[in-house]
C-alpha cells in the first residue's frame, strides 16, 4: 500500500527536520545527484504527510524509525504496524479524501486566482446587460427564444443542442458545430445546467452565464480548454424531453 510506504518514509523527513532547523539547508548542500534526489523525495513525502495526516506524534514517529534503522526491538511488529496504518486510513477515508480535495482546491485557487477574478468581473458586469436574469444561486441567463412545451424535472432525460465557450469566446464544446444533438439526464451535468434546464420549456433556447462554482470549480477535465475556476457561457436549445 503506497500510503503505508509514504508514512514510513516520512519518518526520515521528521527526523531530518529535528536535526536541521528550517532554513538551515541551502542549495549549496545539493552537491550530488543523490543529494538532490534525497531532498526532492523529502519534499514529496512531506506533502503527502500534510495531505494524509491531521496530526503526528513526532517523538513516536522518530522512535519507530530509529528502532528499524538500529535493528532494536520495536514495540510493534512489522505486520501489526502495517495493520494499524491501514486501519487508520480505512477509518478516516472520507475525512482524508475531503482534506485532499480541500488542499487541491487551495493549490488550484492560488495558481488560477486571476482566472477566478476574471470570471467574477465578467459576471458582475454582465448582470447589467439587457435581458440578463439572475437566479438565487447566481446563475445568469437570457431568453433567446421561449418554448411552449413542458419543463424537464430532475428525473428526466433531455435532448439538446448547445454551444459552449469561455468568457473570452473560446469554444470548448459544441453539439451545434458537430451537427448532432446530445442526450443526457438532467442531473448528469454541471449544477448550472441542471438548474438552467429546469427553467426552460421544450423548444426554448436560452443563453446561460455560469459561475465557476456552478460549473467545474477547481476540478475541470484535465488537459481540456476549461481551466480551474472558469466561468462558462452556453447557448442551449431544449429540443425534447425524452422521459415524460
Amino acid at each position: 500500500m503506497r500510503l503505508i510506504k509514504l508514512s514510513i518514509l516520512a519518518i526520515v523527513v521528521s527526523l531530518a527536520s529535528c536535526q536541521n532547523k528550517p532554513g538551515a539547508v541551502t542549495k549549496d548542500a545539493l552537491k550530488t545527484e543523490i543529494d538532490s534526489v534525497s531532498y526532492a523525495i523529502g519534499m514529496d513525502v512531506g506533502n503527502s504527510v500534510l495531505t494524509n495526516f491531521e496530526d503526528i506524534n513526532n517523538d513516536l514517529f522518530m522512535a519507530g524509525y530509529l528502532n528499524v534503522i538500529d535493528s532494536t526491538d520495536a514495540i510493534i511488529d512489522k505486520e501489526a504496524a502495517q495493520g494499524i496504518v491501514q486501519a487508520y486510513f480505512e477509518k478516516n477515508r472520507e475525512k482524508i479524501m475531503k482534506r485532499q480535495q480541500e488542499r487541491a482546491a487551495k493549490e488550484a485557487e492560488a495558481k488560477y486566482s486571476a482566472n477566478k477574478e476574471a470570471g467574477e468581473k465578467f459576471l458582475k458586469e454582465n448582470v447589467n446587460n439587457e435581458g440578463v436574469l439572475t437566479t438565487e444561486s447566481g446563475l445568469q441567463y437570457v431568453i433567446l427564444k421561449e418554448g411552449n412545451g413542458a419543463k424537464p424535472t430532475p428525473q428526466d432525460k433531455v435532448k439538446v443542442h448547445y454551444h459552449g465557450t469561455l468568457i473570452d469566446g473560446t469554444v470548448f464544446d459544441s453539439s451545434v458545430d458537430r451537427g448532432t444533438p446530445t442526450e443526457f439526464g438532467v442531473t448528469q451535468v454541471i449544477a448550472g445546467w441542471t438548474e438552467g434546464l429546469q427553467l426552460m420549456s421544450e423548444g426554448a433556447k436560452y443563453k446561460f452565464f455560469i459561475p465557476q462554482e456552478l460549473a467545474y470549480g477547481a476540478n475541470p477535465r484535465p488537459g481540456g480548454a476549461i481551466k480551474p475556476f472558469s466561468a462558462l457561457v452556453f447557448e442551449v436549445e431544449l429540443l425534447d424531453i425524452l422521459d415524460k
